[in-house]
């Protein structure tokens, strides 16, 4: 008798994670929700990542590994797409875990084709405590999962891991999967569920456990060096977001800033650009004459880029913006 077909197949990649694998593994195999496949793609593993993978695959037919076709992340979760047999698809990462009602409550939460179900993420080390930056993360991406504000906030940073999200195979092959070779490759596949206007199906909770090692490749990979992410960000922008008829204004002249005002530059000769230091303000910067942040008010429905660092004035600045009847993801974008 055939085993009845899977209603989730898992995409993962794994490459050298030995010491967290069966962690990993054994999350899913006691996930409460039980019609899963995994579908695990060794990256050319050169520990006992394979061994490991056999070993699993031998006590639970559900996990099925293959070999990549190609060399890192991207090649390796098209080689594993090729081979999913579910209608519902999540990533998982090989050296993370699941809570036990991760898969349960996502399929329960989903609502069909064209929409999306994303969640919460918690980050843990195996010794010592997890760092401020990555607490921090995870209280803004819990907080967008609670809101549901992906779509405002898509330009600050990734609010789709890759881990926390379901979605139907239908809808990843209208936006190419995994063809994309671009780092980091979460963010871009967010940028891609936005483009499509995928409905977001928030849920509030925690459903995955981020380990932070020394070896994850936002550490090691040069891709993840500048983790500000400004060209992939502009560049959907400029796809999505632009209005060519309304005047664009940046808002922040520091090394930010400075490095956004560049990019803008190549795209187009004209924008406004206001800042709050009365040094800089008047100054002639990269052919750009900056005025002062009350500028802004004179402006007839620009859209406004946001690019400063400080938590606080970037509050302040929503609110100020918010009082001029002015909509976060219509109207201005936060870029950090």
């Amino acid at each position: 008798m055939n085993a009845p077909s899977p209603d989730i197949s898992i995409l993962m990649a794994a490459k050298n994670v030995g010491p967290y694998l069966r962690d990993c593994l054994d999350s899913i195999i006691h996930q409460t929700f039980e019609n899963w496949e995994l579908v695990v793609v060794n990256d050319h593993s050169d520990d006992d990542t394979q061994a490991i993978l056999d070993e699993y695959a031998v006590k639970d037919k559900r996990i099925r590994p293959f070999m990549s076709e190609g060399q890192r992340l991207n090649p390796a979760l098209k080689t594993g797409y090729k081979h999913l047999l579910a209608p519902l698809v999540n990533r998982m990462d090989a050296d993370d875990k699941m809570p036990p009602y991760k898969l349960q409550v996502m399929f329960d939460a989903y609502e069909g084709e064209g929409t999306i179900v994303a969640g919460g993420t918690r980050h843990f080390v195996d010794n010592g405590e997890v760092g401020d930056g990555f607490l921090r993360y995870d209280q803004w991406l819990n907080d967008v999962a609670k809101r549901g504000s992906h779509y405002k906030e898509i330009y600050r940073e990734c609010v789709f891991p890759s881990h926390c999200w379901l979605i139907h195979r239908n809808d990843l092959d209208r936006i190419d999967a995994f063809q994309n070779d671009i780092y980091p490759e979460d963010y871009d596949l967010a940028f891609r569920f936005y483009q499509l206007k995928l409905k977001v199906i928030p849920i509030d909770r925690i459903l995955h456990y981020w380990r932070d090692t020394e070896n994850r490749i936002s550490r090691t990979w040069d891709e993840y060096k500048d983790n500000r992410y400004f060209d992939i960000k502009l560049r959907y922008f400029y796809v999505i977001d632009r209005d060519k008829s309304r005047l664009l204004a940046l808002w922040g002249a520091g090394k930010n800033g400075k490095d956004l005002a560049q990019l803008i530059l190549k795209r187009e000769s004209k924008f406004h650009w206001v800042c709050n230091n009365e040094r800089k303000i008047g100054k002639d910067i990269y052919g750009v004459v900056l005025s002062n942040e009350q500028s802004i008010n004179t402006l007839n429905n620009p859209q406004i880029v946001v690019v400063v660092s400080n938590p606080q004035e970037r509050e302040e600045i929503s609110v100020e913006l918010r009082k001029q009847g002015r909509e976060e993801g219509r109207d201005y974008w936060f870029f950090l």
